[in-house]
């Protein structure tokens, strides 16, 4: 079902408009990413499998969606952000369908897969719209505000509708994408076209950076129960390996790469891309481990779940609004490194709780880790976006959230493979300690950033 062409004048510009259709198309994507954690117990007595299973749902989404984000970055500045938000927001809405009806744990895990295609596809169109839309830097850092919006508002919700559609049945919390996936298709009608810039695919880059993130994480939850050492798994680390040098190699020798490697000459860009892996690892890294934590070692039901973890997603949505003030008040570096610090506070925090520590504790503690990601995101956002001019803000997405998402599919990879291999708190404890020191030593790193200079608009 193709978007149709729109050429006549009641078509908007405004760039409400816009605005609008990205925040649904972000909240959609983030609403997935949320809601199956809380249902992921439901779904291992209903389908079977094991833990490494389990993280396949999750990490069968999250690997397409950082894997594609290069190529779909690419695939909107060449055929238009408008055109290919639709063509992802379809596939994401059909590939919800077939989740719904998924009758074994390996058909599930395949819908999975191609939602996250439809995911990466929409996700850079969608900020690409919003670049568009607004040429003045600080009217969009605004925009991009109100656009994670959408995806705290989903944070806040998922987990609470996941625990309660669980209640009845696991496979509703798919079925809610249809409707927000037909109202994105209807605002979208309304925008007006985007300009295309027309060049040949970069196939030799996509299939490397694929092979690369997928040897890297089956290696990483394959080998807790094969063993790092095995034939196989060493294998797959060899295939990242020579993955990544061919990679590099052709992005810097190809006609058409779909990263200019110039990007990575401006140490801003550069040092807030590590950022973004690091901060979304320990988010999905921590709403993957509680998820478990409540149900299994806590006998809490997947409502209570949701419940648990509202106060610190619903004030994530709470405060995200005021960000982008703050963003303009004190820059985009004091903000990156206020969110770290917090996030590295509350991950000690629950590192070091007792096992019996009243789960309402637990869920306090929670809140400095989603209050420190809402900070840094949007901040890691615009000082990217900044730096490209508007007809590559599509690749220079594709980019920033590659980062974001490969660092989520690591955090759930890694996370679940401590665990498997050895005692569930003492593993949870080593992810969230080791975690937060890394955050620690980035916070340094990142108050090297150069502040105000992300927010002029040079192009």
């Amino acid at each position: 079902m193709p978007v149709p062409a729109v050429s006549t004048p009641a078509v908007a510009a405004r760039p409400r408009l816009s605005l609008t259709v990205a925040m649904l198309g972000f909240f959609v994507v983030a609403l997935d990413a949320q809601i199956v954690n809380v249902a992921l117990p439901e779904i291992r007595s209903d389908l079977g499998g094991g833990l490494a299973g389990l993280q396949w749902v999750v990490t069968g989404y999250t690997l397409m969606f950082s894997a594609l984000q290069l190529f779909a970055g690419t695939f909107s500045d060449r055929t238009g952000a408008r055109r290919a938000y639709g063509l992802g927001i379809i596939l994401f809405t059909v590939a919800s369908a077939a989740c719904a009806f998924s009758p074994t744990l390996p058909t599930l895990i395949a819908g999975r897969i191609l939602q996250g295609i439809g995911a990466a596809m929409i996700t850079p169109a969608s900020l690409a719209l919003i670049r568009e839309a607004y040429h003045d830097a600080a009217a969009r850092g605004r925009a991009i505000v109100y656009w994670g919006l959408g995806g705290s508002v989903a944070a806040a919700a998922g987990p609470v509708l996941g625990g309660l559609l669980t209640q009845i049945d696991w496979r509703l919390i798919f079925f809610v994408n249809l409707p927000v996936g037909a109202a994105a298709l209807a605002v979208l009608s309304r925008v007006a076209p985007s300009p295309r810039r027309p060049a040949p695919f970069d196939w030799a880059g996509q299939i490397t950076a694929v092979l690369a993130l997928a040897s890297l994480t089956y290696g990483i939850i394959e080998g807790a129960e094969a063993g790092y050492g095995s034939p196989g798994i060493l294998l797959m680390f060899a295939v990242c390996a020579v993955s990544v040098v061919a990679f590099i190699r052709v992005q810097a020798k190809g006609r058409h790469p779909m990263i200019p490697l110039d990007l990575f000459r401006s140490r801003a860009v550069s040092t807030v891309l590590i950022i973004a892996v690091v901060t979304m690892a320990a988010f999905y890294g921590i709403v993957f481990l509680q998820s478990l934590y409540f149900q299994q070692e806590r006998g809490s039901s997947a409502l209570e779940t949701g419940l648990l973890f509202l106060p610190m997603t619903a004030l994530v949505a709470i405060l995200n609004p005021w960000v982008a003030r703050l963003m303009v008040r004190y820059g985009h570096a004091a903000m990156i490194a206020a969110g770290q610090v917090v996030m590295a506070a509350g991950l000690a925090g629950l590192c070091f709780l007792p096992p019996d520590a009243p789960v309402l504790l637990v869920a306090a503690l929670m809140i400095p880790v989603g209050v420190g990601g809402s900070f840094t995101v949007p901040s890691i956002i615009a000082v990217v976006l900044d730096q490209v001019p508007a007809e590559r803000a599509g690749t220079a997405s594709g980019v920033v959230n590659t980062a974001r998402q490969v660092g989520g599919s690591l955090g759930v990879a890694i996370f679940g493979a401590v665990l498997a291999s050895g005692e569930f708190m003492a593993g949870m404890r080593a992810s969230l300690g080791v975690t937060a020191a890394v955050l620690i030593i980035l916070v340094v790193v990142s108050m090297a950033l150069r502040p105000g200079r992300q927010q002029q608009d040079t192009h």
